[in-house]
């Protein structure tokens, strides 16, 4: 006879069973066998000449350029800074015998930005869209003291969120046309976890995560690929981590493990070691999540601490030795 308690046992065995099935294997395919054992999935080349990158002169940007370029595609580099673009492209004209195009742009300005940009792309193929383009608060503060707080909100939304809205509003027509084509947008693991102190930048990349999500389901039917990349700790200047670890890699190594994800997932940490973080975050926050907020809170009224210090020190040395506190941005 069936009992009841046997049951539940069988319905609850075959639950887990179901669970694991959903959330444990694509996880272990889309974080290791895919990346690992196949690469990535699409041949960028074959999705047009050109790509472009944002936030291109430095850190994880100046890094997907040099891989799509060693790839064979050609590439558009837009930044802040004309001299660092000029510098980069150089680089890569010589290390990788492509062609290469600039365009100076303050992503935190209005609307003439991408009039101007719009201009000097609309007629290249491009293929490939990194908005990588980025900044962030000079060190975690609470949303009520930030420095120049109107100023600064209004940059970082413009950097933020408005960049990558746009930049795919004028690049994605020509990938339509074409039905073919690769959206990176480089979001944050702070998107996705708690980030107490970095509010304002972690609802920012909230949103590029979300855009990117339903943008993908909205141009699946175009052959258009739409990947949300959620980086942890990268050793760049906007982090101010100056030495790379196995946590926190150099650019170049996060780069050619995300690359490798691309055709496997939407959603990636690009990276296995931030995999596993934010794993481990997900699994404190599903057994307490007040005791990960009170981690995460503590970590960064640390950080905090020790920027507020290193800033009074300053103040106290002798003016030439002064060092201006302004926020983090991708040139």
């Amino acid at each position: 006879m069936v009992t009841t308690t046997g049951v539940l046992g069988s319905t609850s065995a075959v639950l887990v069973s179901l669970f694991i099935l959903r959330k444990v294997f694509p996880w272990i395919y889309q974080n290791l066998i895919g990346p690992k054992v196949f690469g990535c999935r699409i041949n960028l080349k074959k999705t047009g000449e050109w790509a472009l990158i944002t936030g291109a002169t430095d850190g994880i940007g100046k890094a997907y350029a040099q891989a799509l370029a060693r790839k064979g595609l050609n590439i558009i580099l837009v930044s802040r800074t004309l001299s660092k673009l000029q510098d980069a492209a150089k680089e890569i004209e010589t290390e990788f015998k492509v062609r290469t195009m600039v365009i100076a742009a303050d992503f935190t300005g209005g609307a003439e930005i991408y009039e101007q940009i719009q201009r000097q792309i609309e007629n290249l193929e491009i293929g490939v869209l990194v908005n990588n383009v980025g900044m962030s608060y000079a060190n975690p503060e609470y949303l009520l003291e930030l420095p120049d707080n109107e100023k600064l909100i209004k940059s970082l939304l413009s950097c933020n969120i408005l960049s990558v809205t746009r930049m795919c509003q004028l690049v994605m027509p020509g990938m339509v046309k074409r039905h073919a084509g690769v959206v990176i947008n480089i979001s944050s693991l702070s998107a996705v976890i708690p980030a107490p102190l970095l509010t304002v930048y972690a609802a920012s990349k909230a949103y590029m995560d979300k855009f990117s999500e339903d943008l993908a389901s909205e141009y699946a039917k175009h052959n258009i690929v739409v990947q949300s990349v959620l980086p942890g700790p990268v050793a760049t200047n906007m982090s101010k981590i100056r030495k790379s670890t196995w946590m926190a890699c150099s650019p170049k190594v996060f780069v050619a493990s995300a690359i490798s994800t691309l055709g496997h997932t939407r959603q990636t940490t690009g990276y296995f070691p931030h995999a596993l973080l934010e794993l481990a975050i997900n699994t404190i926050s599903f057994v307490s999540p007040r005791l990960m907020e009170k981690i995460t809170l503590n970590t960064m009224q640390n950080i905090r601490a020790r920027a507020m210090k290193k800033s009074t020190a300053r103040a106290a040395a002798p003016a030439s030795d002064t060092t201006e506190l302004t926020a983090s941005s991708s040139s």
